[in-house]
């Protein structure tokens, strides 16, 4: 395993039987016959009203990377998971496909072809462990993140749940959130690997460390200035807003509370602070909140919330239930045959996909998908897939710190489309309904 952690390859991000399958494929010679994988969703969590494309930029750098290094064709060696012939394909692979699909920040519904990856079979199946983790984990993120952040309204929302996941799953999950909607991260990796603006000042340690609030508060503002946020609940939350107005004076640029009957409190501590002369002091609220939390405190003078625990869990839906799927592959002439899966529950539509986005003035209306084209007569549209990797060659401009901004973008524009029930947080069908049109 100390092998392992020293390799920077992706390759192993992935489940065994996605190389065994390469090995029966080679044995059967079909691993080379050209093949279309989907992904997809066959609903949304229950009472969705829409799900976020996130996930894709980080696809796309891993895509880069995977790579079977020594380490991992060793493993795959010493533990006969595989033979020597597939091995030695292992050792010589590079994605050299093409990958298309929804722009990530894109709004999407049930059967939306989110990303379509055409390839070999063996280039291709070989990706559907590192392709359905990142999309699932982040799309739910992404989607939990922009229903919060809707609640919220114009006032800012943080990520602040790094604390509440493993480490690589938190910097993935600040990328999402701040997709979805989200204004800042407390996690440091995520700014720094996505130009992320991030946040944070002290907790109760800080408080608890000192011999008094009053000696904590002021060596916080001694520190970090009269802009810093000071948090109030460790004690008693009126004596602490006292002190921090004694000690900072009325320019204290924030408090924050992350306990107790938030709506109450947040009251009494406007309240409080214009009685005092920090009428600009705003107030930040933390303590488990989610969507409902957040519409629950919409009339209270709250100024910013910081979420944790429920958006890097989904707020209730921990994966986006998105499935990859073989929908179509070609013969030895090169003819295309559309397959799918008929299992009760489980169902695909096989073959190629078109979608577009039909608008009724600035409102959409429908998720038309054509199989594998759109009739010609449908009305006016936004057609939905964009190039993410042509030739094996990945498109840098959706990676990065680049690729966050893009993907914000297109995140507020979408949303901007969609009718008002989309904003609705009590259950309900989708937004927009999935329409099937075969040529």
């Amino acid at each position: 395993m100390s092998d392992l952690t020293r390799t920077d390859s992706t390759a192993f991000f992935t489940d065994q039987y996605e190389v065994t399958m390469v090995q029966a494929a080679l044995e059967s010679g079909a691993a080379h016959r050209k093949s279309l994988f989907e992904v997809f969703g066959r609903s949304l969590p229950a009472g969705r009203r829409y799900g976020v494309v996130a996930g894709t930029g980080r696809i796309l750098e891993m895509i880069r990377d995977f790579r079977f290094d020594d380490a991992e064709l060793s493993f795959l060696s010493r533990e006969n998971i595989v033979d020597s012939r597939t091995i030695d394909w292992l050792a010589n692979y590079r994605f050299s496909g093409n990958i298309r699909g929804y722009a990530e920040g894109e709004i999407y519904f049930p059967g939306s072809p989110l990303l379509t990856i055409e390839s070999t079979f063996a280039e291709g199946v070989i990706l559907e462990t590192l392709i359905l983790s990142a999309m699932n984990y982040d799309c739910a993120v992404a989607s939990a993140a922009s229903r919060m952040a809707q609640a919220a309204g114009d006032r800012p929302c943080a990520e602040m749940g790094g604390r509440r996941t493993n480490e690589h799953a938190a910097v993935a999950a600040a990328r999402a959130a701040v997709i979805g909607g989200f204004a800042s991260t407390s996690n440091l990796a995520a700014g720094l690997q996505y130009g992320l603006r991030t946040i944070g000042t002290s907790a109760h340690s800080f408080t608890l460390l000192h011999d008094s609030e009053r000696e904590a508060f002021a060596a916080q503002l001694k520190s970090l200035g009269t802009d810093t946020t000071l948090l109030l609940d460790t004690y008693d939350v009126e004596e602490a807003l006292t002190t921090a107005i004694e000690l900072a004076g009325p320019k204290l640029g924030g408090v924050r509370i992350d306990s107790g009957d938030l709506i109450e409190q947040a009251s009494e501590v406007r309240e409080s602070l214009d009685r005092l002369g920090a009428r600009d002091t705003t107030i930040t609220v933390t303590s488990d909140l989610d969507e409902y939390a957040i519409a629950a405190l919409a009339a209270s003078p709250v100024d910013s919330y910081g979420v944790g625990t429920r958006v890097v869990t989904g707020s209730g839906a921990p994966a986006a239930g998105l499935v990859y799927k073989l929908v179509a592959r070609a013969d030895e002439a090169g003819e295309w045959t559309s397959v799918a899966k008929h299992s009760s529950g489980k169902p695909s539509r096989g073959g190629h996909k078109e979608a577009l986005r039909l608008i009724d003035g600035p409102i959409a209306v429908e998720e038309a998908v054509g199989i594998p084209s759109l009739p010609g007569d449908l009305g006016e549209g936004r057609r939905l897939s964009v190039d993410l990797v042509l030739d094996g060659e990945v498109d840098e401009s959706f990676i990065g710190a680049a690729g966050v901004k893009r993907a914000c973008a297109r995140h507020d524009e979408s949303l901007a489309e969609l009718p008002r029930s989309a904003r609705r947080l009590q259950d309900g069908e989708p937004a927009i309904p999935t329409v099937f049109y075969s040529a």
